[in-house]
């Protein structure tokens, strides 16, 4: 009966007439078959839509986790390399109270500090996926900075110390900037710009306009105020135990000879006098009567 011939007759209402289709019996069973094998597919795909929809809530969620995670990593890593930097200053703080206070000086450890820096730097170069490095790589470099807090703690108790015991020395030790400007020129070997030939610049050229404030950074004896040279209008402070500080190329001076001043003291004005290029002052730091870089004292 299956494999019988059967004819499809189609009638047209308006015409009159009708059409024939034959139709194969194994035709019509392959259809009735592939309908049934369909419906029977889309049913059994139909049962695994929830489990579907369950799957791709929970990847969800754990994707967002994976990228919370990964954004608090990433927040961590950032503060330690900013916790590193803040170390660095601290350090480079108690190395100049050191110089200033004549307390014995320990190498500094470049090597060190250099390698941790590195060490910061490489965890925004590992995989984010790599959590359990980053964990790990972090917690050593956490453990780093505790123990190098815990040594400048102390490092920083005998500074404190001996502060206490030479408080007159503190204040006659120079140790701010002595006018407000843009460091155009620090101190070291450098081509001079009227020669051409390198020589070393023995200060701090501080550049502003004429009439900025220069101030003295601690106490002392104004020991010479005039024209010097290249120098043009300057100021000598003698602030004891071998220490002395320059201002040149100076528009005006405020004070004279003999005259005692403490920190902070109004003593002339930026200028342009001497051998200048342009409005700056010239700041040097003498001991026994040799240069020193004036960095190693400043700290404000």
């Amino acid at each position: 009966m299956l494999f019988k011939n059967y004819q499809i007759v189609v009638f047209k209402d308006r015409i009159g007439s009708c059409g024939h289709m034959r139709v194969s019996g194994w035709l019509i069973s392959v259809l009735l078959l592939l309908l049934v094998g369909l419906t029977g597919a889309v049913a059994y795909l139909w049962s695994f839509y929830p489990k579907s929809l369950s799957a791709e809530y929970q990847l969800s969620e754990a994707e967002r986790t994976i990228q919370s995670q990964n954004a608090q990593i990433v927040a961590m890593s950032s503060k330690l390399q900013s916790l590193q930097e803040d170390m660095r200053r601290v350090q480079q703080f108690d190395a100049k109270l050191r110089v200033m206070m004549n307390v014995d000086r320990e190498p500094a450890d470049t090597s060190g500090l250099a390698e941790k820096a590195a060490d910061a730097s490489s965890l925004s170069n590992i995989p984010l996926y790599r959590q359990d490095l980053l964990a790990k790589r972090m917690h050593s470099l956490a453990d780093d900075l505790s123990g190098d807090v815990r040594l400048e703690e102390i490092k920083q108790q005998e500074i404190l110390l001996a502060l206490r015991e030479n408080r007159e020395f503190m204040v006659m030790t120079p140790s701010i900037w002595p006018a407000e400007g843009h460091l155009t020129s620090g101190f070291g070997y450098r081509v001079n710009p009227f020669t051409g030939q390198s020589v070393l610049h023995a200060g701090l050229d501080i550049a502003n306009r004429v009439g900025t404030p220069i101030v003295t950074p601690a106490r002392g004896t104004i020991v010479s105020v005039g024209w010097q040279n290249a120098y043009g209008n300057c100021v000598v402070i003698n602030h004891g135990n071998a220490i002395t500080t320059r201002y040149a190329h100076m528009e005006k001076t405020t004070v004279k000879e003999g005259q005692v001043v403490n920190r902070g003291d109004l003593i002339g004005t930026v200028g342009n006098t001497g051998r200048s290029t342009g409005p700056h002052l010239h700041y040097e730091v003498r001991v026994g009567g040799v240069p020193v870089n004036p960095m190693r004292y400043i700290l404000n």
